[in-house]
């Protein structure tokens, strides 16, 4: 990591542009809808942290019908959120400082509910059986998983004010 800042006054808007659409295309890969993936890279690669639906549809090059979708989705999975600006009707859209950690954190409920469902197909298909076995399998995973995204979010926690200085 760099100790030296670039204004974003000295940044070349191209270089930034290619590189929200590289990690995008990442997020793309991961599973991540792709107005989405672009959105959260132009919040996360800002400055502020924070743009409005204007300033990322003119960065992007897209419609604010297509802002809208993809914080829409990010809101849901608990990437961005919206303010309002004070003494305005627009709202911004931030990226949230932990966006990683709530992400995951904020999986818990997913997790949960899969891990009920996996139950029941336990006791629906029977554990003696090779489809109830790979279910029962599935749900050990989600069990685990869920035991340890806690701990891992605690030493995260630790690494980043180490290394960052929170």
């Amino acid at each position: 990591m760099s100790d030296e800042i670039t204004p974003a006054s000295e940044r070349d808007p191209e270089t930034v542009s290619r590189f929200v659409e590289a990690f995008a295309a990442q997020l793309v890969e991961a599973g991540m809808q792709r107005m989405a993936a672009r959105v959260f890279a132009a919040l996360l690669a800002s400055d502020a942290g924070a743009m409005t639906s204007a300033e990322l549809g003119a960065q992007l090059q897209v419609s604010p019908a297509a802002v809208s979708g993809a914080v829409r989705y990010l809101s849901q999975v608990h990437m961005v959120s919206r303010e309002r600006e004070p003494g305005s009707r627009r709202e911004r859209y931030r990226v949230h400082s932990d966006q990683w950690h709530e992400a995951l954190t904020n999986r818990d409920a997913v997790l949960k509910r899969w891990e009920g469902t996996l139950r029941e197909g336990v006791e629906t298909l029977g554990a003696d059986t090779p489809g109830g076995q790979r279910i029962a399998e599935t749900l050990a995973f989600f069990e685990y998983l869920q035991g340890e995204i806690g701990k891992l979010m605690e030493r995260w926690r630790e690494h980043r004010d180490t290394q960052f200085g929170r």
